[in-house]
């Protein structure tokens, strides 16, 4: 299966909290999506990889993603070796995106950064044909997406452009909800985190509209981008009048 956009989140609910309305976006405009994540987020205080895993599949079928798999990383000590950067690849040349959306650059966790540098890496290795890789025992064709995109997470990055989701912020916010056991629920027992809170969930939408301000919309989301960003029309850039 050949997907347009790949979006890759070190944990389950990266890429809910953060780039969610943009792949319900596309997904609406035609455009084939998936999520991978690096890890089963074992280390997370509340809930098991077990819930982790059931609520990513609910989540990305909100989404209407075409694909969510999951690499097993080890949580909290994945590395940028060759072997990690290998698993990476092979998901790149076996859905072969135009688009790779990965962790914001910087951030509170150190997964996030990390898992930003590491799928950098694994795409531009990707499109090297000297880099042999296998799947499901055929070997597998060279690939480098045309783009590489992060989203902003818990720091209040600067975004190179925002994304429009103003029709999307209710997929946005049930997607995230599809992790009943990591947000605000306050019957939950479970120990309080910084991500249980309800100022943190009240913070999803109240970030997506301060972006979506800043580019006279309801709602959106900022992406960074890993390269200098081209037009073929200057009429397509839409600013506040």
């Amino acid at each position: 299966m050949k997907l347009d956009i790949l979006a890759f989140g070190a944990h389950p609910d990266d890429v809910e909290l953060s780039c969610s309305g943009t792949l319900a976006k596309q997904n609406a405009l035609g455009n084939s999506c998936g999520v991978i994540d690096l890890t089963q987020g074992e280390l997370g205080t509340r809930g098991t990889p077990q819930t982790r895993m059931e609520e990513a599949k609910a989540a990305g079928d909100i989404m209407g993603l075409k694909v969510r798999d999951n690499l097993a990383f080890r949580d909290g000590f994945f590395k940028n070796d060759e072997e990690h950067q290998l698993a990476i690849v092979r998901q790149i040349r076996r859905y072969r995106p135009e688009i790779v959306i990965a962790n914001a650059p910087t951030d509170r966790h150190p997964d996030h950064g990390r898992g930003s540098f590491i799928v950098k890496e694994a795409s531009f290795l990707a499109g090297l044909k000297m880099i042999k890789t296998e799947w499901e025992g055929e070997e597998q064709e060279p690939w480098r997406p045309q783009m590489l995109l992060y989203y902003i997470q818990f720091q209040n990055l600067k975004p190179d452009f925002i994304v429009d989701i103003g029709e999307h912020i209710h997929t946005k916010v049930a997607s995230i909800k599809a992790y009943k056991s990591q947000f605000y629920d306050p019957g939950s027992q479970e120990p309080k985190t910084v991500i249980s809170s309800k100022n943190f969930m009240d913070s999803v939408t109240y970030r997506a509209q301060d972006l979506g301000r800043l580019i006279g919309a309801e709602y959106g989301e900022g992406f960074i981008s890993a390269q200098d960003l081209g037009l073929s029309d200057l009429m397509a850039i839409k600013g506040v009048r």
